[in-house]
């Protein structure tokens, strides 16, 4: 796998606990002095303890002044795109282009329906997302009436509007080869987990990525390769993947960026811990930073 040349970038991804809510913003807020570029927020509303995702991104991007917002990833069976489009639009307006929509097809299904949203197969999921990434074009176009008719979703001379602020990635959190090939010929980038995908999964998906962007007639290297890691930061002997001191971290990190083609870095600690958090932002996102710069000849 090559190196795609992106810029490396860097954020956190606090867990959105009701319990803790003060906690989860101070750490959005100390992941702006720190200078990352991302607050990352996973979105399960079905889960009872946590915040509503929407709702916390609108308090994040009000308490900060610099730091981009993203579901990661949005749950589109819970979330009719239409909406969602204005919402991500009014909240990019009001934050002066500051937010990015991750969208994914869900899972979890009996949570899902239990919650009053639809049942799917994971061939209707497929056709629902990339439905949704239509849908969710057509009501940032500045068109004046926009129509659709899906399988899943249809649009009947809507009035879109309003436009974003910039224009706002969607960045799809999806594995399966369907899914991998429309992303590379329709969506903007690729939010996978380290839980889920460990980097030795990475290239086989890449490929197909890399493939449906050919086929588009897209340049690859435009896809943003988000990979959101887990792990802890350790002052003792290196463990498995992400488990070790600050130099183990950079070294599989600035691998990651520059054999596995991932650009965008985003950190979660058990229990949101602030130290390792801190850790993160002092010790290791810095030296990925200068790593990958001088191995690329002093480009980022």
């Amino acid at each position: 796998m090559a190196d795609y040349g992106r810029p490396v970038e860097f954020g956190a991804f606090p867990t959105p606990d009701a319990a803790r809510a003060p906690d989860v913003l101070a750490l959005a807020q100390l992941a702006e002095r720190a200078g990352l570029e991302f607050v990352a927020i996973q979105d399960h509303p079905y889960q009872s303890r946590f915040l509503d995702t929407w709702s916390l991104m609108a308090v994040v991007l009000a308490r900060t002044e610099r730091i981009r917002v993203f579901p990661d990833v949005a749950n589109l069976p819970l979330r009719p795109p239409a909406v969602m489009a204005k919402a991500a639009a009014s909240l990019d307006i009001l934050s002066g282009g500051r937010f990015e929509l991750g969208l994914g097809a869900g899972a979890f299904w009996e949570a899902i329906t239990a919650m009053g949203g639809p049942s799917r197969t994971p061939g209707r999921a497929a056709a629902a997302l990339e439905e949704a990434v239509d849908v969710i074009r057509l009501l940032w176009s500045g068109e004046h009436s926009v129509r659709y008719d899906g399988e899943c979703y249809r649009l009947a001379g809507v009035h879109p509007g309003p436009r974003p602020a910039h224009p706002v990635g969607i960045w799809l959190g999806v594995l399966g080869p369907r899914l991998l090939n429309m992303l590379g010929r329709k969506a903007d980038g690729w939010c996978p987990s380290s839980s889920y995908v460990p980097p030795e999964k990475l290239p086989a998906l890449q490929h197909r990525i890399d493939d449906g962007a050919a086929a588009a007639g897209r340049d690859a290297r435009e896809i943003r390769r988000v990979y959101n890691v887990f792990g802890a930061i350790t002052d003792g002997p290196s463990g498995g993947f992400l488990v070790g001191p600050p130099r183990k971290w950079v070294e599989e990190l600035t691998v990651l960026a520059l054999e596995y083609g991932m650009d965008t870095f985003v950190f979660g600690a058990e229990a949101d811990d602030p130290v390792q958090h801190q850790r993160w932002a002092a010790e290791v996102v810095p030296a990925v930073r200068e790593e990958v710069s001088r191995h690329r000849g002093g480009r980022n």
